[in-house]
């Protein structure tokens, strides 16, 4: 679906009481464009609130600690067609305010840690925050999946301050250490690649392999805390 398609779909998705029988099919673009360029700022402004508290913290351990806790920060915006194919997958209206409602994954963070302790210390931060209030939490380190996937999955409603009003986003933050985000990139590449075919075996042996990186991020975090004396 192109560009001109989507918003082509989105205008027939207006609610009909709401437009009047006189609106041109041109003003009808142009407001369906208009409502989700002003939801993809509110949603990437969301993802720099997010971004800059975490750079924060990390400059903050390092000034305290001499040493960074985040190795990474990554984010990605999900386009209007990405946010109409998940909300016709779905059964849900295809409206900007259908996706916000409906939606929790518009906006994502990726941040890769050095160590598990790291995760566990920024997640107390983020939830201890009284302006961001915490949508849903899963531990996939403490409770890995059956894939063997691990990391640590949070979502955060955070306040934008526009230039006449504050608005609330939510925003999608996975938390995992250089280790956890080693296996789950090159899983995801395995397992999506066009011409994979994942057997039983293959899943079971990806799985033990996750175990065997798990056991090395546990083994690193003994050694840091040995070297630093921190048990």
């Amino acid at each position: 679906m192109n560009e001109k398609e989507f918003y082509m779909e989105a205008i027939d998705n207006l609610p009909v009481l709401a437009e009047p029988a006189n609106k041109s099919l041109r003003e009808k673009f142009a407001q369906v464009f208009y409502d989700f360029l002003q939801l993809q700022h509110l949603y990437d402004s969301a993802i720099e609130v997010v971004k800059t508290y975490l750079n924060i913290l990390d400059n903050e351990f390092s000034v305290k600690f001499q040493r960074d806790p985040i190795h990474n920060i990554e984010s990605r915006l999900k386009s209007p067609q990405s946010i109409i194919e998940k909300l016709r997958k779905k059964g849900l209206p295809i409206t900007t305010g259908s996706a916000q409602k409906n939606l929790l994954d518009i906006a994502g963070i990726r941040v890769t840690c050095c160590y598990i302790s790291d995760i566990y210390a920024i997640v107390e931060m983020l939830c201890r925050r009284d302006d961001f209030t915490v949508i849903k939490q899963k531990d996939y380190i403490k409770n890995p999946k059956p894939s063997g996937y691990r990391s640590y999955h949070l979502v955060v409603n955070v306040p934008v301050y526009l230039s006449a009003q504050k608005k609330y986003a939510p925003v999608e933050i996975q938390i995992r250490t250089i280790a956890m985000d080693f296996w789950a990139s090159l899983e995801h590449q395995l397992r999506y690649k066009p011409s994979a075919s994942i057997t039983p075996a293959i899943s079971q042996e990806l799985r033990e392999c996750a175990e065997q990186i798990a056991e090395t991020d546990l083994r690193m975090q003994r050694i840091f805390m040995e070297i630093n004396d921190l048990e």
